[in-house]
């Protein structure tokens, strides 16, 4: 159970965009903020283990009663620049109160990681810091200022294929230091 909660919050991360694009004439808000609200209580549990989900799970839950309450559909966009400002802050406050999450991601793989590897997760997570403000503003500006099929292209869709794209970036510079190391 613990698993299929585990991927169904990032599913719904992931197929959110098309929810909206598909539902949003069709869904009330109100229901969108109780199918939401439920996911993010099933993982509930596990997110208050985690540093900063505590305040991860607040926000959400916030901003689900917000689309719940005010029932207006125009807020149903604005998750994916409320889910880049948590990763934004979990990433960022890494780095002010350590380990970075990047290093603490490599200790998953590699409990004893090097020294020496110790400041590359940390340009990583600088990295990742850099791409959930880009990501955050595009969001927001698609938002505000683009149709709805525009910002479902690149929440979607573009969106993915830039973290695609940091991730096998990062892996292959990785295993090119490794091989240099």
């Amino acid at each position: 159970m613990q698993k299929l909660t585990s991927i169904l919050l990032p599913l719904v991360g992931v197929l959110y965009p098309f929810v909206v694009y598909f539902g949003m004439d069709r869904v009330p808000p109100p229901m969108f903020a109780l199918v939401l609200g439920a996911i993010w209580l099933i993982r509930a549990p596990a997110l208050l283990k985690q540093p900063g989900g505590k305040l991860m799970l607040g926000a959400a839950l916030t901003y689900c009663a917000l689309l719940a309450f005010s029932g207006n559909d125009a807020l149903e966009r604005w998750y994916p620049t409320l889910i880049s400002a948590l990763l934004l802050c979990a990433f960022g406050l890494s780095l002010v109160y350590g380990p970075p999450l990047i290093e603490r991601i490599a200790r998953v793989r590699e409990p004893d990681l090097p020294d020496a590897a110790i400041p590359y997760t940390r340009k990583v997570t600088w990295v990742w810091v850099a791409f959930f403000v880009f990501n955050g503003v595009v969001s927001a500006a698609l938002t505000l200022w683009a149709p709805l099929s525009w910002w479902t292209l690149y929440n979607g869709l573009l969106v993915y294929f830039i973290m695609g794209t940091l991730f096998a970036g990062e892996w292959l510079l990785r295993k090119r230091l490794r091989a240099m190391a």
